[in-house]
């Protein structure tokens, strides 16, 4: 396995709901991609822990797995989507998705690798991402 690269991040959860009363729901429309935005709908807007919560785990994992794409992709916020284990029962570990507007990014990353830990107020997320195996 040859990587490009290794990426982490911390989240300060109520750095995120501070941005997200500021702002509302624009935060989600800038960050999520279209699936993650149709999940975020169906949270109930009474459970405001739970919606800050989301958005502070896809922030976390969105700038980790950009540290690690870095410089050979460069990722937006769109283009990425967080698959965590809540959202299939069949899944056995979360999984991230990179649907990039320029198709030929696709071919230059390989498979990730993706932890998420929450931990009080704070949310630890780290990203491995290995070059294809057809790329030397």
């Amino acid at each position: 396995m040859v990587l490009i690269g290794v990426g982490v991040d911390v989240v300060h959860i109520p750095r995120i709901a501070s941005l997200f009363q500021r702002r509302g729901s624009r935060v989600a429309s800038r960050i999520l991609s279209a699936e993650e935005r149709a999940q975020w709908e169906l949270l109930p807007t009474s459970d405001l822990g739970r919606r800050v919560r989301f958005l502070a785990v896809r922030w976390g994992i969105k700038e980790a797995a950009y540290k690690a794409m870095y410089p050979v992709v460069r990722p937006t916020w769109k283009e990425l989507t967080y698959r965590g284990l809540g959202d299939d029962p069949a899944r056995t570990k979360p999984t991230l998705v990179y649907h990039p507007a320029d198709a030929s990014c696709c071919s230059k990353v390989g498979k990730t690798h993706i932890s998420v830990s929450h931990d009080g107020d704070y949310v630890f997320t780290s990203v491995i991402v290995e070059k294809p195996a057809n790329v030397p």
